[in-house]
Protein backbone atom coordinates (compact mmCIF):
# COMPACT_ATOMS: atom_id res chain seq x y z
CA UNK A 1 0.00 0.00 0.00
CA UNK A 2 1.20 3.13 -0.92
CA UNK A 3 2.55 5.30 2.30
CA UNK A 4 1.01 8.99 2.25
CA UNK A 5 1.57 11.60 4.99
CA UNK A 6 -0.18 15.05 5.13
CA UNK A 7 1.82 18.66 6.50
CA UNK A 8 -0.60 21.18 7.73
CA UNK A 9 -0.22 25.08 7.29
CA UNK A 10 -3.28 26.29 8.85
CA UNK A 11 -6.49 25.32 6.98
CA UNK A 12 -4.25 24.11 3.71
CA UNK A 13 -2.61 20.51 3.35
CA UNK A 14 0.60 19.46 1.51
CA UNK A 15 -0.19 15.67 0.52
CA UNK A 16 3.16 13.43 0.69
CA UNK A 17 2.12 10.81 -1.88
CA UNK A 18 3.74 7.89 -3.62
CA UNK A 19 0.49 7.67 -6.20
CA UNK A 20 -1.65 10.16 -7.76
CA UNK A 21 -4.61 11.60 -5.34
CA UNK A 22 -7.62 10.00 -6.48
CA UNK A 23 -9.60 13.77 -6.80
CA UNK A 24 -6.43 14.74 -8.59
CA UNK A 25 -8.67 18.16 -10.07
CA UNK A 26 -9.23 19.61 -6.72
CA UNK A 27 -5.10 19.06 -5.83
CA UNK A 28 -2.41 21.48 -6.98
CA UNK A 29 1.02 19.19 -7.60
CA UNK A 30 4.59 20.86 -6.19
CA UNK A 31 7.35 19.32 -7.78
CA UNK A 32 8.98 17.13 -5.47
CA UNK A 33 12.89 18.36 -7.29
CA UNK A 34 12.58 21.84 -6.07
CA UNK A 35 10.54 21.07 -2.69
CA UNK A 36 11.55 23.58 -0.20
CA UNK A 37 9.36 24.03 3.04
CA UNK A 38 11.02 27.36 3.95
CA UNK A 39 10.54 28.83 0.03
CA UNK A 40 6.79 27.42 -0.51
CA UNK A 41 5.35 28.07 2.72
CA UNK A 42 4.44 31.84 1.85
CA UNK A 43 3.65 30.88 -1.85
CA UNK A 44 0.68 27.87 -0.08
CA UNK A 45 -1.00 30.99 2.26
CA UNK A 46 -1.14 33.31 -0.75
CA UNK A 47 -2.15 30.62 -2.99
CA UNK A 48 -6.03 30.10 -3.61
CA UNK A 49 -6.17 26.11 -3.49
CA UNK A 50 -5.82 24.52 -0.49
CA UNK A 51 -5.13 21.10 -1.07
CA UNK A 52 -1.65 20.21 -2.76
CA UNK A 53 0.32 17.01 -3.28
CA UNK A 54 4.51 16.33 -3.56
CA UNK A 55 4.57 12.66 -5.85
CA UNK A 56 7.54 10.93 -4.55
CA UNK A 57 8.87 7.48 -4.61
CA UNK A 58 9.39 7.22 -0.52
CA UNK A 59 6.94 9.38 1.04
CA UNK A 60 8.34 8.12 4.60
CA UNK A 61 11.91 9.15 3.32
CA UNK A 62 11.00 12.01 1.24
CA UNK A 63 9.21 13.66 4.87
CA UNK A 64 12.63 13.03 6.46
CA UNK A 65 14.46 14.89 3.73
CA UNK A 66 11.14 17.96 4.72
CA UNK A 67 12.05 17.72 8.69
CA UNK A 68 15.89 17.64 8.02
CA UNK A 69 15.61 21.32 6.32
CA UNK A 70 13.81 22.94 9.12
CA UNK A 71 13.45 23.45 12.69
CA UNK A 72 11.40 20.64 14.02
CA UNK A 73 9.47 21.45 17.55
CA UNK A 74 8.72 18.06 19.13
CA UNK A 75 4.51 17.84 20.82
CA UNK A 76 2.60 15.60 22.53
CA UNK A 77 -0.92 16.03 23.66
CA UNK A 78 -3.98 13.49 23.83
CA UNK A 79 -7.95 12.42 23.02
CA UNK A 80 -9.58 11.81 26.75
CA UNK A 81 -12.46 10.33 27.47
CA UNK A 82 -13.70 10.22 30.71
CA UNK A 83 -15.90 7.67 32.29
CA UNK A 84 -19.35 8.37 30.27
CA UNK A 85 -17.16 8.35 26.70
CA UNK A 86 -17.54 11.69 26.32
CA UNK A 87 -14.37 13.35 24.66
CA UNK A 88 -12.37 16.30 26.05
CA UNK A 89 -11.58 19.37 23.92
CA UNK A 90 -10.28 22.93 24.86
CA UNK A 91 -10.70 26.66 22.74
CA UNK A 92 -8.30 28.49 21.76
CA UNK A 93 -7.35 30.95 19.14
CA UNK A 94 -11.60 30.84 18.04
CA UNK A 95 -11.01 26.79 17.00
CA UNK A 96 -11.70 23.66 18.97
CA UNK A 97 -8.51 21.96 19.45
CA UNK A 98 -7.05 19.14 21.93
CA UNK A 99 -5.23 19.70 24.64
CA UNK A 100 -1.12 19.48 23.77
CA UNK A 101 2.14 21.32 24.19
CA UNK A 102 5.96 21.39 23.73
CA UNK A 103 7.96 18.55 25.02
CA UNK A 104 10.56 19.84 27.86
CA UNK A 105 13.81 19.38 27.84
CA UNK A 106 14.67 16.14 29.88
CA UNK A 107 10.57 14.75 29.46
CA UNK A 108 10.03 11.69 27.18
CA UNK A 109 7.20 11.92 24.93
CA UNK A 110 4.31 10.09 26.93
CA UNK A 111 5.23 12.29 29.77
CA UNK A 112 4.92 15.32 28.52
CA UNK A 113 1.36 14.66 26.79
CA UNK A 114 -0.38 13.68 29.72
CA UNK A 115 1.27 17.27 31.30
CA UNK A 116 0.21 19.33 29.18
CA UNK A 117 -3.66 17.58 29.20
CA UNK A 118 -3.90 17.98 32.87
CA UNK A 119 -2.26 21.66 32.44
CA UNK A 120 -4.18 22.71 30.14
CA UNK A 121 -7.59 21.15 31.65
CA UNK A 122 -7.19 21.19 35.21
CA UNK A 123 -7.81 17.32 35.02
CA UNK A 124 -5.78 14.44 36.22
CA UNK A 125 -5.18 11.33 33.88
CA UNK A 126 -6.27 8.12 35.10
CA UNK A 127 -4.40 6.14 32.45
CA UNK A 128 -2.46 6.71 29.47
CA UNK A 129 -3.71 4.70 26.16
CA UNK A 130 -1.91 3.76 23.08
CA UNK A 131 -0.32 6.01 20.36
CA UNK A 132 -3.29 7.24 18.01
CA UNK A 133 -1.04 9.20 15.38
CA UNK A 134 1.53 11.70 14.63
CA UNK A 135 0.59 14.93 12.92
CA UNK A 136 2.67 17.83 11.08
CA UNK A 137 1.84 21.48 10.83
CA UNK A 138 4.07 24.59 9.74
CA UNK A 139 4.04 28.08 11.04
CA UNK A 140 6.38 30.90 11.57
CA UNK A 141 8.18 30.98 14.82
CA UNK A 142 10.49 33.76 16.02
CA UNK A 143 10.92 34.47 12.00
CA UNK A 144 11.61 30.68 11.04
CA UNK A 145 9.80 28.59 9.42
CA UNK A 146 9.41 25.48 11.40
CA UNK A 147 7.16 22.08 11.36
CA UNK A 148 5.53 20.82 14.40
CA UNK A 149 5.26 17.32 15.14
CA UNK A 150 2.94 16.25 17.71
CA UNK A 151 2.29 12.59 19.20
CA UNK A 152 -1.63 12.06 20.05
CA UNK A 153 -2.32 9.36 22.39
CA UNK A 154 -5.54 7.91 23.37
CA UNK A 155 -6.20 8.80 27.55
CA UNK A 156 -8.62 8.63 30.56
CA UNK A 157 -10.31 10.29 33.14
CA UNK A 158 -12.41 9.99 36.20
CA UNK A 159 -14.42 12.45 37.73
CA UNK A 160 -13.01 15.35 36.02
CA UNK A 161 -16.07 17.98 36.42
CA UNK A 162 -14.30 21.16 37.39
CA UNK A 163 -12.71 21.70 34.37
CA UNK A 164 -10.35 25.01 34.10
CA UNK A 165 -8.85 25.93 30.92
CA UNK A 166 -5.41 27.43 31.46
CA UNK A 167 -6.52 31.22 30.33
CA UNK A 168 -2.41 31.74 29.92
CA UNK A 169 -1.99 29.46 26.78
CA UNK A 170 -4.49 31.31 25.47
CA UNK A 171 -7.62 29.12 26.21
CA UNK A 172 -10.61 30.17 26.98
CA UNK A 173 -12.98 27.31 27.25
CA UNK A 174 -12.67 23.25 28.15
CA UNK A 175 -16.13 21.07 27.56
CA UNK A 176 -17.04 17.43 27.36
CA UNK A 177 -19.03 16.00 24.80
CA UNK A 178 -20.26 13.24 23.50
CA UNK A 179 -18.91 11.84 20.67
CA UNK A 180 -22.09 11.51 18.51
CA UNK A 181 -22.17 15.42 19.43
CA UNK A 182 -19.31 16.91 17.88
CA UNK A 183 -20.20 18.42 14.20
CA UNK A 184 -19.39 21.54 16.04
CA UNK A 185 -16.47 20.58 16.83
CA UNK A 186 -16.00 19.45 12.64
CA UNK A 187 -17.01 22.23 11.35
CA UNK A 188 -14.74 25.06 13.50
CA UNK A 189 -10.93 22.86 14.06
CA UNK A 190 -7.72 22.67 12.25
CA UNK A 191 -6.95 19.78 9.88
CA UNK A 192 -4.99 18.03 12.08
CA UNK A 193 -6.89 17.37 14.76
CA UNK A 194 -9.37 15.81 11.77
CA UNK A 195 -6.95 12.83 11.35
CA UNK A 196 -6.77 12.52 14.86
CA UNK A 197 -10.33 12.38 15.32
CA UNK A 198 -10.55 10.03 11.40
CA UNK A 199 -7.67 8.16 13.02
CA UNK A 200 -10.03 6.94 16.28
CA UNK A 201 -13.00 6.26 13.52
CA UNK A 202 -14.73 9.08 14.71
CA UNK A 203 -15.56 10.77 11.54
CA UNK A 204 -18.03 9.06 8.94
CA UNK A 205 -17.59 11.48 6.74
CA UNK A 206 -14.07 12.34 6.16
CA UNK A 207 -13.51 15.52 4.05
CA UNK A 208 -11.63 15.27 0.73
CA UNK A 209 -7.71 16.42 2.41
CA UNK A 210 -8.62 13.19 4.91
CA UNK A 211 -10.12 10.34 1.94
CA UNK A 212 -6.88 10.31 0.15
Amino acid sequence: MAQKYRIYINQKVILLTESEPIQTANYQKIDSQTFDLKIIYTWILAHKSELFYVLCKDAKAFLKQVKQSVTVIEAAGGLVKNENRDLLFIYRNDKWDLPKGKIEKGETVKEAAVREVEEECNIVVNKLGKKICKTYHVYIYKDEVVLKKTHWYKMKAKGQNKLKPQKEEGITDVRWFKPNDIDAILSNTFPSILDVLAAMDLITDKPVLLSE
